[in-house]
């Protein structure tokens, strides 16, 4: 079995009975994040993409603006019972150093504070505001990208359990998917390819997530100045105000021709 999968052992109730299988299911494991040595965060992800995920987070935080703002990214020695390195540690080297201990995570600035503080929060830190012009997108072409995203959900298939984040030009074509237990750190692989492949800011892109979208997809979305981001189910109401506020448009309950456009209807054509 993989290191994005496991078995396990499970008892399936149907109206024909009681059965006993096994059961593929995605791999939940921390991985703690260290810049210059210090230990920053510790996040549960799904193994797989972890220098993409790095990359968007410190990207999402601002503590990075490029990826050539790292000197290097590499797993340090973190190993099980076994002796085996587990790859759940993994140390940036930043070209500026940042002093850490003061700081204020983005993603979860808005815990405890008001609407107002956490859309300040984020038009405040952004370096790349949405242009109004950036990005237009067919409604038809839209309707397409959820089926497209799930076409590409390889470990969604075999476990039911990962959520999944695209980003798509405005004419349909998927450029990067990335498929993970949370659906910020989803996000966070994608955006963090983005960084990676100098496509940031991504203001012809457009960001489609397989979740709701909360303020904190909204929030990433925004940092990295991509004017177009769907989901699949619904939004929260700070991400439609932060949305709002920033000039993004955002689409929810995006499912075959029917879809909600909660703000930046003119990008859609």
């Amino acid at each position: 079995m993989s290191r994005v999968t496991a078995r396990r052992k499970t008892t399936r109730l149907s109206p024909t009975g009681r059965i006993q299988r096994p059961d593929t299911l995605a791999v939940e494991e921390p991985l703690e994040i260290r810049v210059d040595g210090q230990s920053l965060t510790v996040t549960m992800r799904t193994p797989g993409d972890d220098i993409d995920l790095v990359h968007g987070f410190l990207f999402g935080e601002n503590i990075i603006g490029s990826a050539d703002d790292l000197v290097t990214a590499r797993y340090c020695a973190g190993t099980d019972e076994n002796g085996r390195n587990t790859y759940n540690v993994l140390d940036v080297r930043l070209r500026t150093p940042v002093p850490l201990h003061t700081r204020n995570f983005l993603t979860t600035g808005a815990c405890g504070l008001c609407g107002k503080t956490a859309l300040d929060e984020v038009r405040t830190h952004t370096r790349y505001p949405i242009r109004p012009d950036s990005g237009t997108v067919a409604i038809d072409t839209l309707a397409e990208l959820p089926g497209k995203l799930r076409a590409g959900q390889k470990l969604f298939e075999a476990t039911g359990g990962l959520h999944a984040a695209g980003l798509f030009t405005t004419d349909g074509a998927l450029l990067a998917l990335r498929e993970d237990i949370g659906r910020h750190n989803a996000v966070d692989k994608v955006i963090g390819w983005a960084v990676r492949e100098h496509r940031i800011p991504a203001a012809e892109l457009m960001l489609v997530v397989s979740s709701r979208a909360s303020f904190e997809l909204a929030q990433k979305a925004v940092m990295a100045g991509i004017p177009i981001l769907a989901a699949v189910s619904a939004p929260s109401s700070l991400a439609v105000d932060l949305a709002a506020e920033s000039g993004l448009t955002l689409v929810g309950f995006l499912r075959g021709e029917t879809m909600n456009i909660y703000s930046g209807e003119h990008r859609l054509t």
